[in-house]
């Protein structure tokens, strides 16, 4: 007796449903694209297809894990969409991508938040000179009034050297104007 022959029909093969590379790696990046691309960049170099389904594979993790940072980072400012500036946050967060996108301009993206701590100062340093004892009006009313120049302008006149006798005659008169003040509020 001789063995039976399956007949199979002529449009199915024989492995059964057809599957295309990226589904057979596992990938949902096109494996055949990748191929092209690895080709078409270094030409008289051979190119098989594990290296394009790895590559394929690499990109693949790469854009999951932005999409993933990024999400996070959309959720937090309450919003349904992902937009540049998500993604830029998503980015320079993370240590591994920031290094691997170092060089790399997002448009529209923005930049960090950051407040210097020199301008969170305390307030208290600043109310050390409001408080201090107020002068009595008569004291203010036996001292001269001397014009006072803004500092700009005495620094700018003093480093020229024009005016120079202008800037020591108005210092005499404010060492004059003190001494009158201190004895005028010594004596009452």
């Amino acid at each position: 007796m001789a063995p039976t022959a399956t007949i199979t029909p002529r449009g199915v093969r024989k492995g059964g449903e057809r599957k295309s590379k990226s589904a057979r790696a596992g990938v949902l990046f096109s494996v055949p694209r990748f191929h092209r691309y690895i080709k078409k960049s270094s030409p008289k170099s051979r190119v098989t297809m594990a290296a394009a389904v790895y590559t394929a594979a690499v990109i693949e993790y790469l854009t999951a894990e932005v999409l993933e940072l990024s999400g996070n980072a959309a959720k937090d400012h309450k919003k349904q969409r992902i937009n540049a500036r998500h993604v830029f946050l998503a980015v320079s967060i993370d240590e591994e991508l920031k290094k691997l996108l170092n060089g790399v301009t997002i448009p529209q993206g923005g930049v960090l938040p950051h407040i210097n701590s020199f301008l969170f100062k305390s307030k208290s340093g600043s109310d050390d000179h409001t408080q201090s004892a107020p002068k009595s009006d008569a004291s203010r009313s036996n001292t001269t009034t001397v014009p006072r120049t803004p500092s700009a302008l005495a620094t700018k006149s003093a480093s020229t050297g024009t005016g120079k006798a202008s800037s020591t005659a108005t210092g005499t008169t404010k060492k004059a104007a003190s001494t009158s003040a201190g004895n005028a509020s010594s004596s009452t």
